[in-house]
């Protein structure tokens, strides 16, 4: 796959660091995550692609049918192209780790992609995600870390299938970390922070 398959935008970082790959929520862009990527690790390499699917306008990485309600065989192919999207930047950068990001929809593509290629990353930040689903795991999950951050009263996430997910990525042998806010499917300031020191800790090591 063509590491040209989306449109894109870059942070430059260091040659031969970390690398982020960061993924938008339902109506962002290429753009969306740039800033708070920067505050959480500056000086980051980044690759931030733009979803290729339009809902009513709005960017997304896959289709539903409804709220909650996922279109599996795109979501599928949808995540074997950004797979290999990731994997062709990952060859050419050569990064001495990669780190996902994700909100909402970008944090569900991101889980789809952990599901489907555990090797990919070696850990992701999934910002309310909705997995309404049993991930069928291809491979292992052992030594992956994973922070969840999620709210209490999210009418798009229920916390119910926040901690389904949790159970399901432990079971698979992933370091999980869950990071709650009292909120509902907005980012707020304590998970930020719970980010920030959690991408420290996985840079320092």
């Amino acid at each position: 796959m063509s590491k040209d398959a989306y449109t894109f935008t870059t942070l430059p970082g260091t040659a031969g660091g970390p690398l982020a790959f960061l993924f938008h929520g339902t109506g962002g862009n290429e753009n969306q995550m740039l800033g708070l990527a920067l505050e959480l690790l500056p000086g980051i390499a980044a690759i931030s692609p733009r979803g290729d699917v339009s809902e009513y306008g709005a960017a997304r990485f896959f289709r539903r049918t409804g709220e909650g309600v996922y279109d599996m065989d795109d979501l599928a192919l949808r995540t074997t192209k950004m797979a290999g999207f990731v994997r062709a930047h990952i060859e050419e950068a050569k990064p001495s780790s990669v780190i996902g990001l994700g909100f909402s929809n970008g944090a569900n593509i991101l889980a789809s992609l952990i599901f489907a290629e555990p090797a990919l990353f070696d850990a992701a930040v999934l910002m309310h995600p909705l997995i309404p689903f049993k991930p069928d795991v291809k491979g292992d999950l052992s030594g992956r870390r994973i922070l969840i951050t999620a709210g209490r009263r999210d009418p798009i996430c229920p916390p119910e299938l926040t901690l389904r997910l949790d159970s399901y990525l432990r079971a698979e042998g992933a370091e999980v970390t869950l990071e709650w806010h009292d909120g509902g499917h907005e980012m707020r300031q304590n998970e930020i922070e719970a980010a920030r020191g959690f991408l420290a800790a996985v840079k320092a090591a």
